[in-house]
């Protein structure tokens, strides 16, 4: 059987949506939480390893509170030279490009070029189809996807960018055969987003000022419901294309 490997960062940062896809294709799921201090996965073949979002970052790699996270660059780096399955969601897709040889910079607002996140609803879209078709149907179009982020990534030459937003081109890459990055997350629901618009309000209101809360609650109602049979179908594709 194969294995869903689940990193996770953080408590309000689960993997949702792809436990469902999981075990609906038979896939079992295990979660290490190492913000908890779970050791790391050993890697198999037929694995796919998941790598979700948190609010540290590439720069906090020797930060001594998060000492998890150079062993979690080794293990990407593993799977990547085993060509065993890789998923980077936000945080997870900037530790994919470092492991490759990539970086990341602070996300700035194009006018002024200050510091300005990308948070809130907003559409991904692609052209780039001669060889990763299974996407056409859903990024043929506008996609609504949340944004969650303060930083853009420089990725390797390795990667390969298959769909960008307004604000970010690095969206969804794809590094190598088996390994993708997404700075956006389809894998939330409706109570991982209110959370989330609960406990970052500084973030929040750095971006989108002091209605910010507000603003993303009334995205959230117009965007979950309508989304989440085409989130669902990209994390179908998604799972497929890894394992």
């Amino acid at each position: 059987m194969s294995r869903l490997l689940v990193l996770q960062h953080l408590g309000r940062e689960g993997p949702g949506l792809f436990v469902q896809v999981a075990e609906e294709k038979g896939i079992s799921v295990s979660i290490f939480r190492l913000d908890l201090g779970d050791p790391l996965p050993k890697l198999r073949n037929g694995d796919v390893l998941l790598v979700l979002g948190g609010p540290m970052g590439i720069r906090d790699i020797d930060n001594p509170d998060f000492p998890w996270l150079n062993k979690e660059v080794d293990l990407i780096k593993e799977a990547l030279n085993q060509e065993i399955g890789v998923i980077g969601v936000c945080l997870g897709a900037q530790l994919l490009a470092y492991a490759a040889g990539g970086d990341v910079e602070v996300l700035v607002d194009g006018i002024s070029r200050k510091p300005l996140a990308e948070i809130g609803w907003h559409s991904v879209s692609s052209d780039v189809f001669e060889k990763k078709n299974k996407f056409k149907t859903i990024l043929g179009k506008p996609f609504p996807v949340l944004h969650w982020h303060g930083d853009r990534i420089l990725l390797p030459t390795t990667a390969e960018i298959i769909a960008s937003s307004r604000r970010c081109k690095e969206q969804l890459f794809q590094i190598g055969s088996l390994a993708y990055g997404l700075q956006f997350h389809v894998e939330i629901d409706r109570d991982m987003v209110n959370r989330w618009i609960d406990e970052d309000k500084e973030f929040i209101s750095s971006a989108l000022g002091v209605n910010g809360q507000s603003s993303l609650k009334r995205q959230q109602k117009e965007y979950g419901q309508k989304t989440l049979e085409a989130r669902l179908k990209f994390i179908n594709i998604l799972i497929d294309l890894v394992i």
